[in-house]
């Protein structure tokens, strides 16, 4: 090898002439056909890509109202265009921040925002925008912010999102994004904010979050998710906030969520959860301020540690099954706010029970107090009026067993807007001081024993939107002054013993929209014509009272009105021309008064009529055919003989035929004397029985007497049984069952009512109206039918005659409405009707069981002893097999344990032992028959296939395909819901889900591994008002003001 040595100067103009442009040369002829694809495989990105990526973004938009985008043009530099921040010292021309929140820009998130590779902040939330979210977005290397919160986009959430390692914040809330959380938001190295709320988001809860340890705010809260909560994320030490209410998550929260010291604000509200709260929870979580666990499966006391998280002040733990006593230290949480403990099983039985009372008068900020439907019993505490007087809003206690009465010092909580104290057992009258609570929008005091005169005071109350004194024993005249309650949308004054004229003045509260009853009291006079004010109400109770006179024409001028009743009064006169107007009826009771006339065509041509009922009334002429007149089950015209025509299966006489009028013969002196010896032979024999029967019977004639002198009972006898149901007629037969037949009547003060019948010679009727007799002396719930009277006498033949007399209830029975015979109209019950009937008989069995004098077990509970009032409320009826516990939780029986097939307890058929477990397994079959509309004895239930098998292999993953499809038809029809059918199916799935697992709960096979009836009353209410919550149709029920 030859060493040579070139001088520089030779060297660099070798280089510079020969070396350079040869490898340029190879270098470009190399890379020529690269060139292009390298273009297009790496794009340059500069001022140009960022200006026209935005010009995209524009054109992707269909409407920007606010002509917020008009000056992104070329008279303006891009930078300078409204929403758009550029910066940073080394690219000042770089597009960093999009931030076009609350412009109501309508359209799609275009895909070219990921060519702004220098974007930092995306807030495009609170706009109109739709479609998916572009995954284009995961290729921003310094996206920090995105929020699209607050729009309408659909789809999945992108996962390669998890690529933007520097994420701070993720708020896509409040849209309708749907399928999973992206496990690769676990890779996320600073993420602070993961915002999710109010999505379709299904799965489960990623446990792969809990490597994200720099996050501090976890909101996934009003989605589809499901699982249980994973307790990696216990792992998240710097997290202050964690929100997963209302989904569908189960199991227990796990133990290592309470070692998270940095939590402030807990929300596991509407889910599945169970189990109980750790003892030192308030130790374990000092800096806690929220803590919002209702509406779920928890048990167990309050942890008494509570008070050792000093600033908390929200504390919802309603519709849970929580038991024991309230601590009374919860009165040293000085910044307490809320504390929300209804639908529980919480207990006060010794007035000691009750300090937790006194000692919350310590809490001078507490603004709502929810203690309503536990098992709270005792008097109510003086020191009531302790409480703090300027920021309590809302004291609700109804629902519980409290005795005593109001204080007179009631006046003092002057910052009250809601008063909720019924049901409960106070007794007393109203204070006048209550005219002092100037705020209160809402009273409810309904059912309870309060009597005396209404309060004129409570004309006072100008904000007062719902009064509610039904169910009581209210006395004397209803107070003019109510008519200074401008705001009145609700006045619900029945089933009291008010007295006197309906005073004009509440006719012309302009605000009343939604009811107005005075049912059932002792109200005379006419209806005023001021009726004609209530041009915006929708519902209209009169029933029952001694209204006489003609109904007012005024009342045509209430076109609003879905509801009028008026029936068992002593109206008269026709039915006046004016109501055609009221095209809206639904439901139109005119019934058991003495109206007259011919019933108008125009009732026919009313659509959304259902319910009419005109019976026992003195209408003529001929009955329309058309309209509600073609539908016997909706349509009631019994007891008016002069009616004629109708459709044949109501078996009116037909109408005669309108002919030119001939001279007609006169009867011949034979066919007089026949009749006329008739007549004399009938009205001697008819003395001749009257004769024997008083003489032979006086002295065995006898009436059962009221045992209490709280309730007057009428008297009735057979002759009068026997008149007002037209001798016990075929006609009037409503049911037959083993031991007796129920007929419907009418007794002479014109009230319709239902007579059952025993049949004394099958074996166990006697014994069964003797249980009856016992039942009703020791009940009393607006869920369990009343009775009227009953009858121990003989019949004109000198036969042992006992029979019971009980309200006519005007929707039939829940059989009728489950399984209608061939000919009945078709009758359907939507989800909220039927979760409404379950609640009212779980309700009443509960009563039985637990809060009577001694447990009452009803034996027999099944669709056909399940009644409807004319407001769908449900009705127990039939307690011929009702047993009274003794000591212990089991009754023996020597006559052996009757029933029905398909209902009864299994146990039953080993033993004559009876027990509140049999009843429970009979309500378990009740509610799924409810839901599935199949019987437990239906047809294709062959072999091991049953109701409960049935709805066992549906769960979870077929439920839709079991239910009672009348209910989804109803539901699919119903106007009143605007939610996407995707989230009402949810909705509906949700709901239907957990009714049955509750119903296969109440029939496991072990009676002692059933739900006892406190449990199951406070499940469905829970079930029940998460359906509502979720739903835009909205009922009378607590909504939690501090729900967040």
């Amino acid at each position: 090898m030859f060493l040579v040595l070139i001088p520089t100067s030779q060297l660099q103009q070798l280089l510079t002439n020969v070396l350079l442009p040869f490898i340029a040369v190879v270098f470009l002829l190399y890379h020529h056909h690269h060139v292009r694809a390298a273009m297009i495989l790496l794009p340059k990105h500069n001022n140009a890509t960022d200006r026209s990526s935005l010009l995209v973004f524009k054109s992707a938009l269909t409407s920007y109202p606010h002509r917020v985008l008009d000056q992104w043009n070329d008279s303006v530099h891009f930078c300078e265009w409204q929403g758009i921040t550029c910066g940073g010292p080394r690219h000042p021309e770089r597009v960093v921040a999009l931030q076009l929140s609350s412009l109501d820009l309508v359209g799609i998130v275009s895909p070219d925002l990921g060519n702004l590779t220098f974007l930092r902040t995306i807030d495009l939330s609170s706009n109109h925008l739709h479609g998916h979210i572009p995954q284009e977005l995961s290729n921003l290397p310094r996206i920090q912010i995105i929020n699209l919160g607050s729009n309408s986009l659909s789809g999945a959430i992108p996962p390669q999102l998890g690529n933007c390692r520097n994420l701070n914040t993720i708020d896509l809330s409040h849209n309708s994004l749907q399928g999973p959380v992206p496990s690769e938001f676990g890779s996320f190295r600073s993420l602070h904010t993961l915002n999710l709320n109010s999505n379709s988001v299904t799965g489960q809860i990623p446990p792969s979050l809990a490597n994200v340890s720099s996050l501090a705010y976890l909101d996934l809260r009003h989605n589809l998710l499901s699982g249980g909560i994973p307790p990696s994320l216990g792992k998240l030490s710097n997290l202050i906030y964690l929100y997963l209410g209302f989904n569908n998550l189960g199991g227990t929260i796990p133990p290592s969520l309470w070692n998270l010291t940095s939590l402030q604000q807990v929300s596991l509200d509407a889910n599945g959860l169970h189990g109980s709260l750790p003892p030192d929870v308030g130790r374990a979580l000092p800096q806690l301020t929220f803590l919002s666990i209702f509406v779920n499966h928890m048990h167990g006391p309050i942890p008494i540690s509570l008070s050792n998280a000093s600033d908390l002040n929200f504390i919802q733990l309603f519709e849970n099954n929580f038991s024991g006593t309230i601590p009374r230290n919860l009165g040293s949480l000085r910044n307490l706010q809320v504390l929300e403990l209804t639908f529980n099983q919480l207990e006060a039985r010794e007035p000691d029970d009750w300090n937790f009372f006194t000692a919350l008068s310590n809490c001078t900020v507490l603004s709502v107090l929810g203690l309503g439907y536990n098992n709270l019993g005792g008097f109510l505490p003086s020191s009531l009026v302790n409480l703090s007087s300027s920021s309590l809003q809302l004291l609700h206690m109804g629902g519980n067993y409290i005795q005593g009465s109001i204080p007179t010092q009631m006046g003092n909580l002057v910052g009250l807007t809601s008063l909720d104290l019924g049901p409960n057992l106070l007794t007393g009258s109203i204070p006048d001081s209550i005219g002092m609570l100037l705020n209160l929008h809402q009273i409810d005091l309904n059912t309870n024993n309060f009597s005396g005169d209404i309060p004129s005071a409570i004309g006072n109350l100008s904000q007062l939107t719902q009064l509610y004194l039904d169910f009581n024993g209210f006395s004397g005249i209803i107070p003019s002054s109510l008519g200074n309650c401008t705001s009145l949308e609700f006045l619900n004054l029945g089933y009291n013993k008010l007295t006197g004229t309906i005073p004009k003045e509440i006719l012309t509260i302009s605000t009343l929209s939604r009811l107005l009853s005075v049912q059932e009291n002792l109200l005379t006079g006419t209806i005023p014509p001021e009726v004609g004010s209530l041009v915006n109400l929708g519902k209209l109770r009169l029933t029952g009272n001694k209204l006489s006179g003609e109904i007012p024409t005024s009342l045509g001028k209430c076109v609003v009105l879905q509801f009028l009743y008026l029936g068992r009064n002593l109206l008269h006169g026709s039915i006046p021309a004016s109501l055609r107007t009221l095209r809206g009826l639904q439901e139109l009771d005119l019934s058991q008064n003495n109206l007259s006339g011919s019933i108008p065509s125009f009732l026919k041509d009313f659509d959304y009529l259902t319910s009419l009922n005109l019976s026992f009334n003195d209408f003529e002429g001929e009955l329309p055919t058309k309209g509600v007149f073609a539908n016997a089950s909706a349509l009631s015209v019994l007891g008016n003989k002069k009616l004629c025509g109708g459709i044949p299966i109501l078996h009116l006489a037909p109408c005669p035929f309108q002919a030119p009028k001939k001279k007609h013969k006169s009867p011949t002196p034979v066919v007089i004397i026949s009749v006329a010896s008739a007549l004399v032979c009938s009205l001697i024999l008819f003395l001749l029985v009257a004769a024997c029967y008083w003489t032979r019977h006086k002295s065995r004639r006898k009436h059962i007497q009221n045992s209490t002198a709280k309730e007057q009972y009428i008297n009735v006898s057979y002759a009068e049984l026997a008149k007002a149901t037209d001798g016990f007629s075929e006609a009037n037969l409503i049911g037959s069952g083993e031991f007796g037949s129920v007929y419907r009547g009418k007794l002479d003060g014109g009230k319709v009512v239902a007579v059952k019948v025993f049949n004394l010679q099958n074996l166990g009727a006697l014994k069964s109206f003797v249980a009856e007799c016992d039942a009703f002396r020791n009940i009393r719930h607006r869920n369990l039918i009343k009775i009227l009277t009953a009858c121990s006498s003989v019949d004109f033949n000198g036969n042992d005659f006992k029979a019971m007399v009980f309200p006519l209830m005007a929707n039939g029975s829940l059989e009728s409405w489950l399984h209608p015979k061939t000919n009945d109209r078709p009758k359907n019950l939507n989800i909220i009707q039927r979760m409404n009937i379950a609640i009212d008989v779980a309700s009443a069995v509960e009563y039985l069981h637990h809060h009577g004098q001694t447990p009452i077990i009803h034996c027999d509970l099944k669709p056909s002893n399940i009644l409807l009032d004319d407001d769908m409320t449900a009705i127990v009826c039939d307690f011929g097999l009702v047993r009274f516990m003794k000591e212990s939780t089991t009754t023996h029986t020597s006559s052996g344990v009757k029933g029905t097939i398909g209902y009864i307890a299994p146990e039953y058929g080993m033993s004559n032992r009876v027990s509140t477990q049999g009843d429970v397994y009979s309500y378990g079959i009740l509610l799924l028959e409810l839901f599935t509309g199949k019987r437990p004895t239906d047809h294709s239930f062959k072999e091991d296939l049953s109701l409960r098998t049935f709805v066992e292999t549906a769960l979870p993953d077929r439920v839709m395909d079991i239910l009672d499809v009348r209910m989804l038809m109803e539901e699919e029809n119903s106007s009143s819901d605007d939610d996407a059918p995707e989230i009402k199916g949810a909705r509906i799935l949700s709901c239907a889900s957990s009714v049955l697992r509750i119903g296969l709960l109440c029939i496991n096979d072990l009676p002692m591994e059933r739900m006892d009836m406190k449990t199951i009353t406070n499940e469905l209410h829970a079930v029940r008002n998460v359906f509502i919550s979720n739903s835009s149709t909205r009922h009378k029920s607590y909504v939690p003001t501090a729900a967040m």
